[in-house]
């Protein structure tokens, strides 16, 4: 989890907001993203806004097209969304196997406190709060294993994916699957995270 004092960039904040609507269902596919209407609301000017659309488009879940300006993107189809799921998997594994020896308890604790704030939003069925600290705690295992240049890899793959996130039908189980990852790496044993991993990513 993030550094409670550490200072976001404004850019950050737009950014990471604009993704919390689009994953939550607040802006819709094809929904045209206005510069002036974005800067209006976050109390910007048009520059910054500017940076974080390109970001955004950069990463896959806007898309921008002559004449037409920059809109949410599609949700993928079924078979573009079964290789991304495939590509996520693939990466994260890969991330795993960096993984051994690299956690310490600093880490675990990072971890810990990230899945009992995944908890705390399913019990208030805040499932887009859910949703954002499930990519948290994948991404800081990312990070961990091989810095941005993974993360870079992983995001607009994982991004898209999540375009069509729907409410987890099943918490209990949702976070069984990651408390269980999260044990096995405590305990060192990568060959068991790997396939508890494998079986959860879908």
């Amino acid at each position: 989890m993030l550094n409670k004092t550490q200072v976001i960039p404004i850019r950050e904040q737009i950014a990471n907001q604009i993704r919390t609507d689009i994953i939550g269902g607040e802006m819709e596919p094809g929904q045209r993203l206005r510069e002036e209407k974005l800067a209006e609301r976050f109390g910007v000017s048009r520059g910054p806004i500017r940076d974080v659309l390109l970001q955004l488009t950069k990463e896959g879940i806007l898309v921008s097209k002559r004449n037409c300006g920059v809109t949410v993107n599609d949700v993928p189809s079924a078979s573009i969304q079964n290789l991304m799921i495939s590509l996520r998997k693939n990466i994260e594994m890969f991330a795993f196997e960096l993984l051994d020896g690299k956690l310490d308890q600093t880490d675990f604790d990072q971890l810990q406190e990230l899945l009992d704030g995944m908890d705390a939003a399913l019990k208030t069925e805040n499932f887009t709060e859910a949703a954002e600290i499930d990519l948290e705690f994948h991404r800081y295992l990312l990070a961990k294993a091989g810095g941005d240049e993974l993360v870079n890899l992983w995001t607009p793959v994982v991004l898209r994916t999540r375009m069509n996130y729907q409410r987890i039908c099943s918490p209990e189980q949702s976070m069984q699957e990651h408390w269980d990852i999260l044990n096995a790496l405590k305990q060192g044993d990568m060959k068991l995270a790997i396939k508890l991993l494998e079986t959860h990513v879908k």
